[in-house]
């Protein structure tokens, strides 16, 4: 019987990884794309209006989760071919020998 509650936390712990980095960092990209599109008014159809000062803080915030977020994808696969591991002790990314 604890097969089964196993198997759907497992199941459950991919699912949302999946949707996090799957769907999750296209979205954020995406996000980042429309903060910097965020004109001044009605005028930036019309004509070429300087994005709003928020919004260029949005998309800057925007893109650097996304690139964090590839760096860190980027360094467990890297680490893993030289026999380390990325764990998360206290909260920031830290290499340890595998084992």
């Amino acid at each position: 019987m604890h097969n089964i509650e196993f198997a759907l936390e497992g199941a459950l712990q991919v699912l949302l990884v999946g949707l996090v980095l799957g769907a999750g960092m296209p979205a954020v990209f995406a996000l980042g794309i429309r903060a910097m599109a965020y004109g001044a008014g009605g005028d930036a159809e019309v004509q070429q209006a300087p994005p709003h000062p928020v919004g260029r803080l949005l998309a800057g915030l925007c893109f650097a989760v996304v690139v964090a977020g590839v760096a860190l994808g980027i360094t467990v696969v890297v680490a893993g071919g030289f026999g380390k591991e990325v764990v998360f002790d206290p909260v920031l990314p830290t290499l340890v020998d595998e084992g």
